[in-house]
Order: C-alpha cells, then structure tokens, then sequence
C-alpha cells in the first residue's frame, strides 16, 4: 500500500467518501484513536480484523452519533440506556444493547448484543453524522499492544497498511471508555474506563 496519509480536518469530506467505499481510517475519540470502518461492510471488517491481528471471535464496538442511531442497530433498548446517554454522551460510555442485526455478524461475533458509544470528539462525530453509519472502531493498535493515544502513534503501527489517520491531536483521556452492560436483570460493568463503573450503578439507582 501506499504511504499512510495524515488527515486534517478539511479532510472530513474525502475521509467519509472512502469510509462509504470500504476504506479504513484511524480517527481520534477523548479516551484513545480508534481504527473505524463502515459497521455494515463485511469486506471492510474482514480487513480490519487481519489489519489489527485480532482474533476473530471477539466482538467489536461501534460508534455512533447518537441514540437515534442506535435505534437503527439495536433493538428492545431499555429506557436505562436513553438516561445514560443522555447524561455520559458524549463520552467515554460504551453500553452493550441487543443487535438488530444490522451490522456485519464480525463486528457482534456472531452473538446477539451490540456495543454502542458515541465519541466526545467533534471531528469524529461530523464523520459519523456525514456518513451516516455506525463505524466499527477498535482501538488503532495491534492487538496486545498499547493502545494509541496521538496520530505519530497509529502510524508508528500501521504505515503503509491503513489509508489514512485523522490527526485530531493528542486524546485528552488516554483510557478506554467504561462499558455497561444492559441486556440483563440489571446492569452490570464490564470494564472500568474514563467513568466509574459505581457512578454509572449509582445513577441508575437514582443515586446519581
């Protein structure tokens, strides 16, 4: 592959028309730089997946631009998921939500839940807003390998393998997002991140 271009933001429009055409970006998000491809495609996540050396069986997030999004992806949403995205997003919040069945069956692992987030990055969100699709966007490392917090980073990893990263600057968090599950009798976290995974129970007790 050619030389890894290096995004600006009056790059947005030709980053989007190649994310609709299977491409594969690094994009930036508060907490750390994510490898986003079109959730829908399943070429695009085949190549994401060789690209990262992640195993196969391990389901990917997605990003969004809202809960109106969601709804495109999900289905069965319990109010509790409308209440924290309402007070977290955007943020480092990522909720596990029943699949619809709309994204590639690569981005879920074949299971029947989704991860949702939506980014508190506004370069990222006017990608996901113009494209118009949730982007499938694991963390932009190789698998096992720490994750990259500024764009020099990404390309130290994949130069010449991924057609571009958006420089949107160094990741004011540099932690991954919290995760809560929701598809259960109660909420549980998954995975402690940018938000305390007890603030997150409290305010769904009503004690937050």
């Amino acid at each position: 592959m050619r030389k890894t271009i290096r995004y600006t933001m009056e790059d947005l429009p030709d980053i989007v028309t190649m994310l609709k055409k299977g491409g594969g970006v690094a994009v930036p998000t508060e907490t750390v730089y994510g490898l986003a491809v079109d959730g829908e495609n399943n070429a695009a996540m085949f190549w994401l997946i060789d690209v990262k050396r992640r195993p196969r069986d391990k389901a990917i997030s997605v990003l969004v631009s809202g809960m109106e999004m969601v709804e495109k992806y999900c289905q069965n949403i319990p109010q509790e998921a409308y209440r924290l995205a309402e007070k977290y997003w955007p943020g480092p919040l990522t909720m596990i939500l029943e699949d619809k069945g709309v994204v590639s069956t690569l981005v879920t692992a074949e299971t029947d839940t989704l991860g949702v987030r939506c980014p508190d990055h506004p370069m990222t969100l006017e990608i996901i807003r113009q494209a118009g699709f949730a982007l499938a966007a694991p963390s932009a490392n190789p698998a096992g390998q720490p994750s990259a917090k500024t764009a020099q980073e990404v390309l130290d990893y994949f130069e010449g393998h991924i057609e571009g990263v958006l420089d949107g600057g160094p990741c004011a968090m540099g932690v991954e997002s919290t995760i809560v599950d929701l598809t259960g009798e109660e909420p549980k976290i998954l995975r402690e991140g940018g938000i305390p995974g007890q603030e997150i129970l409290d305010f769904l007790k009503g004690q937050g």
